[in-house]
């Protein structure tokens, strides 16, 4: 590693990263921070080594600096922006998830929907859940068992149990489902076994 190719190592990871798909701050923090740790591994397996130690500036500054400075290079230039992701992140997910779900992803990548963003992802919710039974299922249930299937796979993408128990009427499959067992709204959506009620989310 020469210096005058180690302070642009991370600009330059950053950077391929990015051409790739948009990335939030954290998600990119994280990997940059993976990638430094391996740089300083790899150098010290060198010491360890009775490798000649080479000149590197890059590894005499502060771990955390250096990242901060990629990023403020990365945004004077418009290469990261969070409310792109953000969008993005919809875009990419709206025909497949709920809202509950959209919002547990941006949350992990320590963001939030706006306000007008979660009221269109609300206001479609169930054109969007139908659309998606209509896409893995097509054929409405007439078991309990497979109308519980169903119901499951709704609400383990984040759909709630008052969409989902209405996409499955819609469909068909809703006097299957509730040949089961009467269902009960609950923070998420339980495992059914043979004989056992299927509890769905709230909206």
């Amino acid at each position: 590693m020469s210096p005058s190719r180690s302070p642009l190592s991370l600009r330059a990871r950053a950077v391929a990263w990015l051409a790739q798909r948009d990335h939030s701050e954290a998600e990119l923090r994280a990997k940059l921070q993976r990638a430094q740790q391996q740089e300083r591994q790899q150098q010290q397996q060198l010491d360890e080594d009775g490798a000649a130690r080479r000149a590197d500036p890059a590894l005499d500054v502060d771990p955390a600096q250096a990242i901060d400075d990629v990023f403020s290079w990365l945004r004077s230039r418009g290469y990261l922006d969070d409310r792109r992701f953000v969008a993005s992140r919809i875009a990419a997910r709206q025909s497949q998830r709920g809202l509950a779900k959209i919002r547990h992803e941006l949350g992990r990548h320590g963001l939030s929907l706006a306000d007008d963003d979660a009221a269109l992802l609300r206001g479609s919710e169930f054109e969007r859940a139908l659309a998606l039974w209509q896409r893995r299922f097509g054929v409405a249930a007439t078991e309990p068992r497979e109308a519980a299937r169903q119901a499951r796979f709704l609400a383990g993408r984040g759909f709630g149990g008052d969409t989902v128990r209405r996409v499955l009427r819609q469909a068909g499959s809703g006097d299957a489902l509730a040949g089961e067992a009467p269902a009960h709204d609950g923070p998420e959506a339980s495992r059914t076994g043979p004989g056992a009620g299927t509890d769905l989310p709230e909206d």
